[in-house]
């Protein structure tokens, strides 16, 4: 039986389910992308960009459906949701202006020898990603793009959560002019996921989701010998050093922690460090804008946020809440519960031995710590098994860059937040996955990088 089905959080109706792909018809959408690539591939960088560019301005045209889709899936805020596709519709556009700058043949100058040599990109084949349900278009945006103007063709697997918005990202590729072939959505499970990656016209995966999901595809993806993304979680830092308009700095912070998606999003600030002397000030303002933010229906145009994703998501943070506080975390809190709806949330006082200080929490819960200097601020950002962003706010350039050195992260963001753009490489260490998407390196994840020498 599927497990794909629309279940709007706010409600708990289940608006529509989808049937799973059986294994026949996956054969054939293995082979078709793999035809198509044939062709694909050869077609000249301008025609595809042509069609790239397209979809982004469907995106943008659709942009009131789309969002609609989105807010009954998963329950972003209509605002948030028509702010994800104009994001994604700036994605397309990016690389369908881009792309050709970046795959220019790369001369090598040669230390010895006659002739001479460069490097000249071409596409890997097959790829398949598999999405989040929380960015449900900017996640494939991100994928999807640079991949299809590189040559690539795409078997997209998207969350059981979001069949309806897959749908509508497959509908508007068909609807570009993409070739049948070249981008094919499937409602898969994750056995079938492993047969994907196995197959051996399949060159590449991409995943974004858990740690879980990353290993278990990481693991079919070595036994095959198959490039692999991995974009994992996070519990990015919030780091404060010193600032000269503290109203600012937790307005920032505040949303930081609940920007995009209910703080659903692996890379919103989870963990606020805080330097001793203004531990107090900082606490006492952003306890209090934390708090008198709160969900309401996703709907209505201007809600702080709205239920998490699911009541299973609401369940657990629950849970880990529960858990850090039963451990010794002091918790701030105005409301209990509701469904899905989870009340905006601070914990302080967490300790190394109590769970919270080593879990992501995914939902409009902060965490805040005190720090005794630099020095202790940055070995409380990077105690963590994640490194994907963080963010800095100092009023010294060269403390700044100082900090931004020793973080463990992918990203660093100094003294603002919500600052992503297509333009800028995402992407993480450690436990938080490898690779990167968006930006020129983005574009040469799934890219042989062929050298040509000619004597």
């Amino acid at each position: 039986m599927s497990h794909y089905a629309v279940i709007n959080p706010a409600t708990g109706e289940t608006i529509k389910t989808y049937p799973q792909i059986s294994d026949d018809e996956l054969e054939q959408v293995i082979a078709s992308a793999d035809q198509a690539h044939r062709g694909w591939s050869r077609n000249s960088s301008t025609d595809r960009a042509a069609l790239l560019r397209r979809v982004g301005d469907l995106h943008e045209e659709r942009r009131e459906a789309l969002a609609a889709i989105i807010v009954r899936e998963m329950g972003k805020p209509v605002d948030q949701a028509l702010g994800e596709i104009d994001y994604s519709a700036d994605i397309y556009r990016y690389y369908a202006d881009n792309a050709q700058k970046f795959l220019k043949d790369e001369p090598i100058t040669l230390l010895s020898g006659e002739g001479s040599a460069f490097v000249r990109s071409s596409s890997f084949g097959v790829l398949i990603g598999v999405m989040p349900w929380n960015f449900p278009y900017y996640q494939v945006a991100r994928f999807a793009a640079p991949n299809l103007m590189n040559g690539n063709t795409i078997i997209l697997k998207h969350a059981s959560q979001c069949p309806e918005s897959a749908a509508a990202i497959e509908q508007i590729f068909h609807d570009a002019g993409f070739p049948t072939g070249t981008y094919t959505n499937v409602y898969a499970d994750s056995e079938q996921v492993a047969t994907i990656i196995a197959d051996p016209r399949v060159q590449g995966v991409s995943l974004t989701g858990s740690e879980g999901a990353g290993a278990a595809v990481a693991e079919v993806a070595g036994r095959h010998l198959k490039k692999v993304v991995l974009e994992l979680g996070g519990s990015d830092p919030f780091i404060l050093l010193s600032t000269d308009n503290m109203d600012a700095t937790v307005a920032a912070a505040v949303a930081g922690r609940l920007r995009g998606n209910s703080g659903q999003a692996c890379d919103a600030a989870k963990r606020f460090i805080v330097i001793d002397e203004l531990y107090d000030a900082f606490t006492e303002k952003f306890t209090a804008a934390i708090l008198a933010s709160s969900p309401s229906d996703p709907t209505v145009e201007g809600a702080d946020y709205g239920p998490l994703s699911s009541l299973g998501a609401a369940e657990h943070l629950q849970d880990q809440v529960e858990r850090a506080v039963a451990q010794g975390a002091t918790l701030a809190a105005t409301d209990k519960r509701s469904g899905a709806f989870y009340p905006s949330a601070v914990l302080t006082d967490i300790t190394p031995d109590n769970d919270a200080y080593h879990e992501e929490l995914f939902g409009p819960v902060a965490s805040v710590y005190r720090a005794a200097s630099e020095d202790d601020a940055v070995t409380l950002a990077n105690a963590t098994p994640f490194g994907l962003g963080s963010y800095l706010f100092t009023t010294d350039p060269e403390q700044a860059l100082r900090v931004a050195d020793r973080i463990e992260a992918g990203m660093v963001y100094v003294n603002l937040v919500g600052a992503d753009s297509a333009e800028l490489p995402f992407g993480g260490v450690k436990r938080s996955g490898f690779g990167r998407e968006l930006g020129r390196f983005g574009a040469s994840e799934f890219v042989n990088k062929k050298l040509i020498r000619i004597g």
